[in-house]
């Protein structure tokens, strides 16, 4: 994993560039979607074991999306929970939207009996109790709601959990990118996260090369899901 340097070379990707990535290393290279979120889940899981070296009995709340971001959420889980980290995961939204490779992970969290929560983003009046509840205690939240994929304003529900979020005043870990921050942009599309760091995958995207996304961003960390980028063809 490396860690990015604003004064230093880094490759930069588009959103539309990480979506071709990712289209050329299933299709085209044959590795499995359940692969590469294996991989990039796994990653992040390492750094939050890393930032949490200091604390006795630590506890994350995890915050995931139907899609594949939560699916990334649900890898970090399990690997947590594999090392004796106690983890509250939450699903935020219809917990039947959840599908493909994000829903074979979800699976397996629930075959090894992990606590898993459900905020109804339909009934916006508790939401905010809803994050109060779920992260009391955690010493860290991780963000896997929406990934690089989101564009356009975000509906009035995910502002408040979003908003919600960043008041928890607890340390913030956001997978692949802040959810809310446009890809490309590095702008909030009506809310954003405000991490403490970001463990993005492939490259630094874009938008986080503005300095605007440094607010929404913190120290930003580049994984590997098992394919690097030089093997890309142009």
């Amino acid at each position: 994993m490396k860690k990015f340097q604003p004064n230093q070379k880094h490759l930069l990707m588009t959103r539309d560039q990480a979506r071709a990535f990712d289209a050329w290393a299933i299709n085209e290279l044959g590795i499995p979607g359940p692969v590469l979120m294996e991989n990039a889940g796994r990653s992040c899981a390492e750094l939050i074991q890393e930032k949490l070296s200091s604390k006795t009995n630590p506890k994350v709340c995890i915050f995931c999306g139907a899609g594949n971001n939560g699916g990334d959420g649900f890898v970090i889980a399990r690997h947590l929970l594999n090392n004796g980290i106690v983890v509250i995961t939450v699903i935020c939204g219809d917990y039947k939207k959840v599908k493909d490779d994000a829903k074979i992970n979800l699976a397996i969290l629930e075959g090894l009996g992990a606590a898993i929560k459900i905020i109804d983003m339909d009934n916006a009046e508790n939401i905010e109790s809803s994050v109060a509840s779920f992260a009391q205690g955690a010493d860290l939240i991780v963000d896997a709601i929406f990934g690089t994929g989101l564009t356009g304003q975000l509906r009035d529900e995910y502002k408040r959990l979003i908003e919600a979020i960043n008041t928890s005043h607890l340390p913030i870990l956001a997978v692949d990118i802040p959810s809310g921050l446009d890809c490309d942009t590095g702008l909030a599309l009506g809310a954003a996260i405000k991490a403490d760091w970001t463990v993005t995958f492939v490259a630094v995207k874009k938008g986080f090369a503005l300095e605007n996304a440094r607010q929404y961003t913190g120290e930003i960390y580049v994984a590997s899901i098992g394919i690097e980028p030089g093997r890309f063809p142009p």
